[in-house]
C-alpha cells in the first residue's frame, strides 16, 4: 500500500490541503487534483520537501465530466490507487432567486457529478489493491434544510446516501466506503469572516480543517461508516435529529440568512 497512492481532489486549500499533509505525514503518496492556478505544483513540491512522499498534481475543472474521465483514465495508466477522497465542492449561502443559474449548476456538478462519476471511474484501480478506501466530504448540513442554502445541503444529502450505498454494494470486497461530515471550518478569509459573524452555538462546532483530516483518516482506516467530528458536531446532529422540522428549519435558516447577507 505504501507505493500507491491516495487521490485528494480539491486539494489545495482548505481541507482538502490538511488531508494532502496528513496523509504524507503518513508516508503515503499523494496524488492532488484542483483547479489550474492555485498552488498545486508548489504544495505538492513543498509536501516531497518536507515528508519524502511522492506527490503528484493533476490540474483540471471537476465540473466537466470529459475532464474527469480523462484524468481518470490517465491516473488509471500510470498509478495504483488505494485511496479516493471526493473533497472538491463548493458552498456559500444566496438568496435563491437572486444567485446566477450558473452558480446553482456549478454547485451540482462539482458536489453530485464529480464524486459519482470520478468514483466510478477509479473502481477498478481500488479493486485491484489489497484494501482500498473511499471516503467521501459531506456536511453537517445534510442533516436538515435550510433556506438561503437550498441547493448546498441537498447537495450533501446526495453524498450521504450515495456513499452509505456504496459502502453496501461493495461490503464484501476489499473496498471500504465511508462518509465524513464535517462541521463549519475556517478554510479561508471569506469562509472565516463568514463564520465570525454567527452566533456563539454556530461558533462552538468550529473544528480546525487539520483536526477534521487527522480524525476522518483515522476513522477511515477503522472503517467507519459516518464520521462525525467532535463532540459538538455530534450534539448538533442529535438536535437536528430530535428538534421537530418546524421548529428546526425557520432557526437554521435564519442563520443561513445572516450569512447570505454578510456575502452580498
Amino acid at each position: 500500500m505504501k507505493d500507491a497512492y491516495a487521490i485528494v481532489t480539491g486539494a489545495a486549500k482548505g481541507l482538502g490541503n490538511a488531508f494532502a499533509v496528513e496523509l504524507s505525514k503518513r508516508k503515503f503518496n499523494t496524488i492532488l487534483v484542483d483547479l489550474p492556478g492555485t498552488g498545486l505544483i508548489k504544495f505538492c513540491k513543498d509536501l516531497k520537501d518536507n515528508f519524502g512522499t511522492d506527490s503528484i498534481w493533476f490540474e483540471t475543472d471537476l465540473t466537466l465530466k470529459k475532464n474527469i474521465t480523462d484524468l481518470a483514465g490517465e491516473v488509471n495508466k500510470k498509478y495504483d490507487v488505494f485511496m479516493l477522497i471526493n473533497n472538491a465542492g463548493a458552498g456559500g449561502a444566496g438568496r435563491f432567486d437572486k444567485v446566477d443559474a450558473n452558480y446553482i449548476s456549478g454547485m451540482i456538478e462539482l458536489n453530485v457529478m464529480a464524486p459519482s462519476v470520478f468514483t466510478h471511474e477509479m473502481i477498478p484501480n481500488l479493486k485491484k489493491q489489497d484494501k482500498s478506501y473511499i471516503l467521501n466530504v459531506s456536511s453537517m448540513a445534510a442533516f436538515s434544510p435550510m433556506g438561503y442554502k437550498t441547493v448546498y445541503p441537498a447537495s450533501k444529502v446526495f453524498i450521504n446516501y450515495f456513499s452509505r450505498s456504496l459502502r453496501q454494494e461493495f461490503r464484501k470486497t476489499n473496498i471500504s466506503v465511508s462518509v465524513v461530515c464535517p462541521g463549519p471550518m475556517k478554510t479561508n478569509a471569506n469562509v472565516t469572516r463568514r463564520i465570525e459573524g454567527q452566533h456563539a452555538a454556530a461558533r462552538f462546532c468550529v473544528v480546525s480543517p487539520e483536526k477534521v483530516a487527522q480524525r476522518a483518516i483515522s476513522r477511515l482506516f477503522k472503517k467507519h461508516p459516518v464520521i462525525i467530528i467532535s463532540f459538538a458536531n455530534a450534539l448538533n446532529w442529535l438536535l437536528m435529529k430530535t428538534v421537530p422540522g418546524f421548529i428546526r428549519l425557520p432557526l437554521v435558516s435564519k442563520t443561513m440568512k445572516r450569512e447570505a447577507d454578510m456575502s452580498n
